[in-house]
C-alpha cells in the first residue's frame, strides 16, 4: 500500500513539474496570439534554409507552446524531436538577449542557424541586429545563453 501511495505521489509531483514548465514556457516565449515564431514553420528553417509561413491545420503543441507548420511531414519531424527545431531564447531576438538582456520582437525572416540551433533577430529598415550579432557572435551568444537561463529557469 505504501508503494502504491508513493507511486501516486511521484506521478502527481512529476505531472505538476511538467505543467509548471509548460506554463513558464507559455509565459516566457515570444508568442503572437498564442503561436510561436508568428506562425512560421520552425522545421523549414532547417530543411529549406528559409522562413516559410506555417498553416494552423498543421499545428502542434510542445510543452505549452504552439507551432504551425507548412506540411504534415514538417509537423511530424518536429513532434519527434521538437527541441532540435525550436528557436533559441524562446524565439526572442538573439542579439537583444545577449547585448541587453531584453526580450525583443523578431522578424522571422531574419535568422541564422549555428551548430544546429535556430537564432532569430529583430530587423527593421534601419536596424538589422543579425549584422551586429555576426560582429561579436561568440561573446553575444555566451551572454544570451546566460541571460536566457536566468529568465527561463
Amino acid at each position: 500500500m505504501k508503494r502504491i501511495i508513493g507511486i501516486i505521489y511521484l506521478t502527481v509531483f512529476t505531472l505538476g513539474i511538467a505543467n509548471a514548465q509548460s506554463s513558464v514556457r507559455a509565459k516566457e516565449f515570444n508568442l503572437e496570439k498564442g503561436v510561436a515564431i508568428q506562425g512560421y514553420d520552425p522545421v523549414a528553417y532547417f530543411s529549406q534554409d528559409k522562413a516559410v509561413k506555417g498553416n494552423q491545420q498543421f499545428a502542434a503543441v510542445a510543452d505549452g507552446v504552439t507551432y504551425h507548420f507548412s506540411s504534415a511531414a514538417n509537423k511530424d519531424l518536429f513532434v519527434k524531436d521538437y527541441k532540435k527545431y525550436e528557436p533559441q531564447y524562446g524565439g526572442w531576438c538573439a542579439y537583444a538577449m545577449g547585448a541587453a538582456n531584453e526580450k525583443v520582437e523578431v522578424d522571422p525572416e531574419t535568422f541564422k542557424i549555428v551548430n544546429g540551433k535556430l537564432y532569430l533577430f529583430y530587423h527593421s529598415w534601419v536596424n538589422n541586429t543579425l549584422n551586429k550579432w555576426n560582429k561579436d557572435e561568440a561573446n553575444l551568444k555566451t551572454k544570451a545563453d546566460k541571460n536566457w537561463m536566468a529568465i527561463f529557469h
